[in-house]
């Protein structure tokens, strides 16, 4: 019986278990124990832009990678730079007749003021200059049980769940329960590592743990272990790091009204109300914007039940109507479908 079980072990590790989801091997992607320690003691309540709540980034810096246009703000300008123009690794760009000009470490107001400056101290007229960041170097990195691990654009108003899409979601050996931001910070500093919710972010639209990424994050989905894949009761159980004290909303438009308010967006405005008379069919019309204290509009006449139905003028059949609509393409009197009097 002993050497049985030893071969089935034997066996199951060698397969892999693929088709029951169960791998005696050791995960590729664990988490560490320091990853453990400071996930553990990282606070849920920290003041972080989120999904609703997004801020914009800090003034940039260019830096080697960085694609520019650089432009005359007046187009008719006989100055004519070369085309997109990308920040090469010793932090320069090519102006033409201009030479090479350094803008690495520079805002793009600061660059604009070097480039208008070079051009004048080669004897030109002095002309504005327009500098546009068309694409930022900037990258976020997606790694462990992910479809596509890599590095990915960074734009600005990417959220941790944004990140994980663009990497095409988690892979069937994700730990849910062990999916982490890490933020980098400098080396003899503290570390920020904050563990993410994803079954709340995807199945409850908490927003909690879906922060808003900023260059250089680093998310990260760590591998289910042999006890993890063991403990299948525990597939659909909340995570212990995460919310287990959710409640529906008693009004689900409160959601688009948060929505509306965090963006500071200019409220709709209100629709006329139909109120219906039951006694004289009649539909009292507010004139708009609805304002109770103004006059109403005159009563429209709603059709009654005695009224003959337009749809009976239809014909039955394709071949009783006339030979010019037989195509589908049927033709009738402007009035046809008006209420009769």
């Amino acid at each position: 019986m002993y050497k049985i079980i030893v071969v089935v072990i034997v066996l199951l590790n060698a397969s892999g278990c693929s088709s029951l989801g169960i791998s005696l091997s050791p995960p590729q992607n664990n988490l560490s124990e320091q990853a453990e320690s400071v996930l553990n003691r990282s606070t849920s309540q920290a003041v972080l832009s989120r999904e609703l709540d997004m801020n914009v980034l800090i003034t940039h810096f260019l830096q080697p990678g960085d694609v520019l246009i650089v432009e005359p703000v007046k187009f008719d300008s006989e100055i004519i730079f070369p085309a997109d123009q990308k920040v090469m690794a010793d932090g320069t760009i090519d102006l033409g007749k201009f030479g090479r000009v350094i803008v690495a470490g520079m805002t793009l107001e600061q660059a604009e003021n070097h480039v208008e400056n070079t051009i004048v101290n080669v004897g030109e007229d002095a002309i504005q200059i327009n500098v546009r960041l068309i694409e930022a170097v900037h990258r976020i990195y997606v790694l462990g049980e992910v479809a596509s691990p890599g590095a990915y654009p960074f734009a600005g108003n990417e959220t941790v769940l944004d990140g994980i899409l663009a990497a095409g979601g988690l892979t069937t050996q994700a730990n849910q329960c062990k999916v982490l931001l890490a933020r980098p910070t400098t080396p003899a500093s503290c570390r920020v590592a904050l563990p993410i919710c994803y079954r709340e972010i995807t199945q409850l639209g908490d927003t909690s743990t879906n922060y808003q990424l900023q260059p250089g994050d680093r998310i990260y989905v760590a591998s289910r272990s042999f006890r993890d894949s063991l403990q299948f009761w525990k597939a659909n159980k909340t995570c212990d790091r995460c919310c287990k004290c959710q409640f529906p909303c008693p009004d689900p438009g409160i959601a688009s009204f948060n929505n509306v308010i965090s963006l500071n967006l200019p409220a709709a405005p209100l629709l006329p109300k139909i109120l219906p008379d039951s006694r004289t069919k009649e539909l009292p019309l507010s004139r708009f914007p609805l304002d109770p204290r103004e006059q109403t509009l005159p009563a429209t006449r709603l059709p009654s039940p005695t009224d003959e139905n337009p749809l009976d003028q239809l014909p039955k059949n394709i071949m009783d109507a006339p030979p010019s609509t037989r195509d589908g393409q049927l033709q009738f009197e402007p009035d046809a479908f008006l209420p009769s009097k």
